[in-house]
This record gives C-alpha cells, structure tokens and sequence, in this order.
C-alpha cells in the first residue's frame, strides 16, 4: 500500500482514475476513512483523477500517541499532494477534512487552484470535544458509535441500514481510539476562524440543511469570511456524500470544472468522441460512412444531442446507462437498436450474465412475449460476439 512519511506518522493514501486529468484530492471526515467516498467515486473518476488518503489516526495511516493539531493534518495533506505528483490541485474535505482545507487555504494557498468545504464549521465548542475524548478513552469507539450515527445521518438514512451506512458505521467502529481522540484535540484546538479571510481561491461551502453537527449557519459564517466564496444546501445530514450522492456530486463537479460544451461543434465534436466510446470505433465510423445527403442532418442531430448531453452526464455509470437502453428498447420493441446496444455493451465489457438478469425483470414488467424476443436475439449476439474472441 502506498504510504508517504509525514513528520511522525506514515499516511495511506491511492490515486485512482487516469492520471490526465485534474487532479482532486479528498479529505474525509472524522472517524471515517477514504471509504466515504465511494459512492461518489465511479462518478468523480469521469471528470478527474482523484486522490484519497486516511486522515492521521484512521483507516491504513498510523495513529501516533498524543494529541494532533490541524497544522499536523493540513503537513500531511501536503505531503500527499507532493507524492501524488500534484503541482496544484483541487481539494475537498468533509468535517474534519474541511477543517484541514481551511487551514491549509490559509497557511498553503499557492498549491490549491480551488477549495470546497463539506459539512464543516472553523469553530466549535472545546470542552464538547473533550468529553468526547474523555468518553472514546474510557469506553471505546463502541460507546459513542450510535450517537456518531444519528448526527452523520438522518433518521430515515439510518433506518434503511443500507450496504453504505453499514461501511460508515463499521469503520467508525474499527477506527483507532487514539487515532481518534488524537483528531478531536485538532478540533478542541482548532484556530482559523479569524484567518479565513486570507483564503484567496475559489471556494464553495456544502452545507447540510438538517446537519446538527456543522449546521448551515457554521457555512454561512465560513463563506461571510472568504473573499467571493459561495455556499449551496443539501437535502442531508452530515455526510452528504452518501446521503445524496448524485446532488453532491451535481454540486461538487459543477463548482470545479468548467462546462465542456459551449458551441454547437463542441457538443458535435464531445459527442462524437463519447459515441465512438460507447458503440466502438468501428461501429461508428462504419455508420459514418453510410451517411447520406438525405439522412446527415438527422445523424448529427443525434450525435450533438444523445451522445453530446445525454450519455455524457455523468450521473450515470455507463452499465447502468446501458441496463435502461436495453429495457427501453426491448419494451419499445426497437429490436435493431436493442441488438446494436446488446453489441456494445458486449464490446464494453458488460457480462452476458448482466443482459439476461435485465431481460429476466424486463418479463416482469414488460411482458413475457417481448422478453422471449429479446433472449433470442441477445443470444444470438452473444453467440457472435464469443465466436469472435475465440
């Protein structure tokens, strides 16, 4: 596992994504580890390369005795970055990660091209956090577990118990408690809210509109105090990142990237490129050479618009993209489509076992006849499409 030496301790930390892109690093709250970002990661992966590590104290990274401060955390977010090969970056943390993000806008500006604070406050009450301590040290992680749970969420998310809230909550369990009280002293101490006017890069503050950890008016008091900074609410408690992954990340990749379409040709040209990533090169340029003077307007008009807007949202992963098509399509009865994407998702990698569990629901709701139909002509596709590995 990749670790980076960072004054006393050793801190893990993964790249993911290709490495052309931006790059975006990630700070995660405390008593979690870079897991709470994993639902948001698939998504994050389409627009940058993205750059996680365990706070000191958590997850992989070690947890040195004694108390930490912010100043520790923020060296240890830099000696990431250095590692990563990151010259300048973007940065977001939740919570404590945002805490981190403040003081390192502050104290190292000159490596962060912008900055986004998730559920985080630059001040909050000293002798709450050392009860904390005093409790996590007397009786564990075990003892303050559920009352964790009930501000990182709301009710209703708690009470689904879902595969994501089971991952914050066991790792909120594993954590190290003197990797943990370590990090609540950097809260119990921390000093940056008379500093946050000298954050100089574009910032954007994600508050939670249910959050009684970091409430929004902690947000709105961060933002009043850097220059040109901006704030949005979510419907969510304090890890919004999996509460509401898809408006987390509408709202993150929104703040950080330019838009990537801004004339007719661009959308034609992104277009395109993404239609030849999701039919195949072959396919398209097969389809590009049989287009006639009668049909041209028609091809680009899909090309600018199906492939230019709608399957480059990211809010989709492509299996998934690919899963409703082939359901439309076979409800529809458009068998030459539903055979052509049958072929795609094949080419991409998609299982064949995949395409019969959709077409197994699609007997449910969309009828028995039109899901027989359906099996047949996937069948043969599959058959082809094996014949030719071989």
């Amino acid at each position: 596992m990749p670790h980076v030496v960072s004054g006393d301790a050793r801190i893990y930390w993964r790249s993911d994504g290709d490495e052309s892109l931006p790059p975006l690093v990630l700070g995660n709250s405390i008593g979690t580890d870079f897991s709470v970002w994993d639902d948001v990661l698939p998504r994050l992966m389409r627009h940058f390369r993205v750059i996680r590590f365990d706070a000191r104290g958590h997850g992989a990274s070690d947890a040195p005795a004694g108390d930490y401060t912010l100043e520790q955390l923020g060296n240890d977010l830099d000696a990431v970055a250095t590692a990563a090969g990151c010259e300048t970056f973007d940065y977001a943390g939740v919570s404590l990660g945002g805490m981190v993000g403040m003081w390192y806008g502050i104290n190292k500006p000159g490596r962060l091209r912008r900055l986004a604070l998730c559920n985080t406050s630059s001040q909050m009450d000293p002798q709450a956090w050392q009860t904390r301590i005093d409790t996590v040290r007397a009786n564990g992680m075990a003892s303050i577990v559920d009352m964790a749970m009930g501000r990182f969420f709301t009710p209703e998310y708690v009470e689904r118990n879902s595969i994501a809230y089971q991952r914050v909550r066991n790792t909120f369990l594993r954590t190290s408690p003197v990797g943990y009280t370590g990090c609540c002293a950097a809260i119990r101490d921390m000093q940056v809210a008379d500093d946050l006017a000298r954050i100089n890069v574009p910032t954007l503050v994600i508050t939670g509109e249910r959050d009684v950890s970091t409430p929004p008016a902690a947000g709105e008091f961060i933002a009043g105090k850097i220059p040109g900074a901006t704030t949005r609410m979510l419907p969510a408690a304090h890890i919004a990142a999996s509460e509401v992954p898809v408006q987390f990340c509408d709202t993150l990749i929104e703040f950080l990237t330019e838009p990537p379409v801004v004339t007719e040709q661009d959308r034609y040209d992104y277009g395109m490129a993404r239609r030849r990533q999701v039919l195949g090169a072959s396919y398209v340029d097969a389809r590009n050479a049989s287009i006639t003077p009668f049909n041209r307007r028609f091809q680009a008009f899909i090309t600018r618009y199906a492939w230019g807007e709608v399957w480059t949202s990211s809010r989709f992963e492509d299996s998934t993209r690919r899963i409703a098509v082939l359901s439309m399509m076979l409800a529809l009865g458009r068998w030459e489509e539903f055979e052509m994407h049958v072929a795609a998702a094949l080419r991409a990698g998609i299982e064949p076992q995949v395409i019969e569990e959709t077409l197994v629901q699609a007997a449910i709701y969309c009828g028995v006849p039109a899901a027989n139909t359906g099996f047949h002509l996937a069948g043969k596709v599959i058959e082809k499409h094996q014949a030719a590995r071989t």
